[in-house]
């Protein structure tokens, strides 16, 4: 016996084909397994009334949360960011006649493009220091690919043993990932592990240097004199190289700019914007390492161990890698200009 009742708006289009291509009742029936009274049913609405659907959408249970209560959950999410799938379904069902569960709201929230997502972190911006943000995006506004490949990009990384499972989540769609509401600011704090200094330009990265102590000046000056300044004669002996390092306190010590004032013949330190690490490409590369560890199959039990494992990823990055970070420049002082000086997504 041939299927009876409502078809989906797929099946509707079949039978409707099968008549007009001339099969009669019988044959269409057989053909597509409905019985002959459907096929005769669908065949003469489509005739008289143009009918082209089975209009199963209409079907099923009604939904819990209409339009305008989707548009009470979003509100919901926009105060909140935080605030847990439990929370969520007390909020929105305080004052509401027809209670839902915590099941419906995560359907409600997906149906409406909301996922939980851990915030994207990013630094605690000044606006003062947004200003010289902004300032540095403006005078490179106008800098292309060609020319960034004249900096040699440097900066310091801690890599630790065990990391925290502790992070918060929040709720957002896709696009929302740079929405202040959605961010979590960070701070530059210390932690166990091991530390590097490393450096590299779009020719070729540079060395990774082991940093036992606690970096000061006196240490940065034996990294500046042993590793930028051999570096940078070499990649750059036309003396059109510069040299890129954040404003880390032994960054700007007496001796240090000292140092660079005596050797500014052969290149030029880049004048950086304070909390800027989205401008830095080098810091994708600390993520290369990071992701790297982390899949290890034998993970290091030890700093020596750690260490070890720290200097073989770096050796084996690709230049393709670094050489598409450095490319990336353009669209990120692009992105600071739009941002006015405050947040990017890099």
């Amino acid at each position: 016996m041939g299927k009876k009742g409502d078809l989906s708006n797929f099946e509707h289009g079949m039978v409707v084909g099968a008549r007009r291509a001339g099969l009669s009742i019988s044959q269409s029936a057989q053909l597509l397994g409905f019985s002959r009274t459907t096929i005769s049913r669908v065949y003469k609405e489509w005739c008289e009334k143009g009918k082209t659907s089975s209009m199963r959408q209409s079907c099923g249970r009604k939904c819990l949360v209409d339009a305008r209560g989707q548009r009470r959950m979003g509100r919901l999410i926009q105060a909140d960011r935080r605030a847990t799938l439990t929370e969520i379904t007390t909020r929105y069902n305080r004052g509401m006649q027809q209670s839902i569960c915590e099941a419906t709201t995560r359907t409600t929230l997906r149906r409406m493009g909301y996922n939980s997502r851990r915030p994207h972190r990013v630094p605690l911006i000044s606006t003062t220091n947004r200003k010289k943000r902004l300032q540095f995006a403006r005078a490179h506004q106008n800098w292309t690919v060609e020319d960034w490949k004249n900096v040699a990009w440097s900066d310091e990384s801690r890599f630790l043993l065990r990391h925290s499972d502790g992070r918060v989540r929040i709720w957002r769609k896709q696009n929302e990932n740079m929405d202040p509401s959605c961010l979590v600011t960070t701070v530059q704090a210390g932690g166990g592990g091991v530390m590097v200094w490393g450096m590299f330009s779009w020719h070729t990265l540079g060395p990774l240097v082991p940093i036992g102590h606690r970096l000061n000046a006196t240490a940065y000056l034996s990294i500046v004199s042993d590793h930028v300044h051999p570096f940078m004669t070499t990649m750059y002996p036309s003396s059109d190289g510069y040299f890129q390092q954040d404003n880390a306190p032994c960054h700007k010590a007496r001796i240090i700019s000292n140092w660079f004032l005596e050797h500014d013949n052969e290149f030029t330190v880049l004048k950086w914007p304070p909390q800027s690490p989205d401008l830095n490409p080098i810091e994708h590369l600390w993520d290369v390492v990071e992701r790297e560890l982390h899949a290890l199959d034998v993970h290091p039990t030890n700093l020596h161990q750690l260490q070890d494992a720290i200097l073989s990823i770096w050796a084996n990055i690709s230049k393709e890698c670094f050489q598409h970070l450095v490319e990336s420049m353009p669209r990120r002082i692009k992105a600071v200009l739009k941002a006015k000086g405050g947040q990017t997504q890099y």
